[in-house]
């Protein structure tokens, strides 16, 4: 049996996944989870062989669960979940060592075969976004990587709200912008300065000067 754990801070999506699973006969839903926190321990407690996790939640991210979750579960495969159809999200995912990015909209169909793809070690992107994966689009830049020089005014604004421990959601509050504009500002700067845990960001805002 394939044992599948999922991860959704909304009760509805949770109910359509669990269907989808209850409908396979070789797989077995072992937990799921309402936020990232909750993902992480239900992970070491029922040992999934996947972690069907949306990218958007309040506590804790999906892009942060796969960066804490895979040094422990080197053998887990992470299939994303989300409804950002954002290039940098995607590659932030993977960096972070997802095994799969699947819309939302698609799960329906493409859920099972996008999980069987991954138990097989193959990488699943949903199809509307593998024309993304392969672009990079970003510029170069004459600032030396992980240089506070790369970083746009809006992303140190992020970066001052995420070492105060503002999550995602707060962050699009606080300055009045998307919840997945501000999943991929956090994903934009971690990739330029080469950080991604919280304590990193911190101690990097402190030598730049970017707080107290």
């Amino acid at each position: 049996m394939i044992k599948v754990l999922i991860a959704d801070d909304h009760a509805i999506v949770r109910t359509g996944l669990r269907a989808l699973i209850h409908s396979e006969p070789a797989m077995e839903l072992v937990g799921e989870a309402t936020g990232g926190y909750e993902a992480l321990e239900l992970v070491k407690k029922t040992h999934p062989d996947v972690l069907v996790l949306d990218l958007s939640m309040p506590d804790l991210d999906g892009i942060a669960v796969t960066r804490q979750v895979r040094p422990q579960s080197p053998d887990l495969h992470i299939l994303i979940l989300t409804l950002h159809e954002d290039e940098a999200l995607l590659k932030a995912a993977l960096k972070a060592g997802a095994s799969g990015y699947i819309l939302k909209r698609a799960a329906e169909t493409e859920l099972i075969s996008a999980i069987h793809t991954i138990l097989r070690g193959d990488l699943y992107v949903d199809p509307s976004m593998v024309r993304r994966l392969l672009t990079d689009e970003t510029p170069p830049s004459a600032a030396s990587p992980g240089s506070a020089e790369t970083l746009t005014p809006r992303e140190i604004d992020v970066l001052k709200l995420i070492v105060q421990g503002y999550t995602n959601r707060q962050i699009g509050e606080e300055l009045s912008i998307s919840v997945r504009t501000a999943e991929s500002h956090r994903a934009n700067l971690s990739d330029k300065l080469g950080l991604h845990s919280r304590v990193e960001l911190v101690r990097y805002a402190r030598e730049h000067g970017l707080i107290e």
